[in-house]
């Protein structure tokens, strides 16, 4: 990057989403990211890929065994094999994004609950309603849970693995829960102190979600 090139900037007031969205956003960093050119060896393994593309991850590639280690948990905590099926995975990430007031992760991922679970009139009551929502007992039990474990300090009690249990939650399936809104206060926090999100330029006017799916 030049010396005078920046990606740092604020973003212009009518360009902000007016709420919890399912359409795709952008991110604009309040950190200069590093430029791929400028990334050492260190850094560009981690920033392969479309990872280098926007400036997210080479904002967090700045210390990059943190991001190392960040990118190990993601991965197993959302792609490992057997437990949780990745919908409600995606689910409790945008339960938890939707409580920590994160934008731009709760698009991001309701539009992965939209797509696996084939229910996106209901991601969008949540995205609309907040997790508060009523839809089924099984998403109900979740979203109670997830947003229990995402409050400061945290509020969920035994009679939320009691509940989970009686809608068929195994052990197993419940810690990938807990794994996954940990998962997320953590990158909410990211996300909310180290930029903010935007409106893509030139985006044609939203539409129901339900279409692209």
């Amino acid at each position: 990057m030049s010396e005078n090139a920046t990606e740092v900037r604020s973003v212009e007031p009518g360009r902000r989403p007016a709420g919890f969205t399912q359409e795709q956003l952008d991110w604009v960093p309040w950190v200069e990211p590093i430029a791929l050119a400028d990334a050492d060896e260190t850094q560009a393994p981690l920033l392969a890929g479309d990872r280098g593309i926007g400036p997210y991850f080479r904002v967090l590639a700045r210390n990059a065994e943190v991001l190392a280690h960040r990118s190990g948990n993601d991965k197993e905590i959302f792609y490992g094999r057997g437990g949780l099926a990745r919908a409600e995975r995606e689910l409790a990430a945008t339960v938890t994004s939707r409580h920590n007031g994160c934008e731009y992760c709760a698009s991001v991922h309701s539009r992965f609950t939209s797509a696996l679970s084939k229910r996106a009139a209901e991601v969008q009551r949540l995205l609309d309603e907040g997790n508060g929502v009523r839809i089924d007992e099984r998403w109900d039990a979740v979203i109670d849970f997830v947003d229990a474990l995402a409050a400061n300090p945290p509020r969920g009690v035994p009679a939320h693995i009691e509940r989970l249990r009686a809608q068929g939650f195994s052990d197993t399936e419940i810690h990938d829960l807990v794994l996954s809104a940990a998962s997320f206060s953590w990158a909410n926090r990211l996300m909310l102190t180290l930029g903010e999100p935007e409106i893509p330029a030139g985006r044609p006017k939203s539409r129901d979600i339900s279409e692209k799916f």
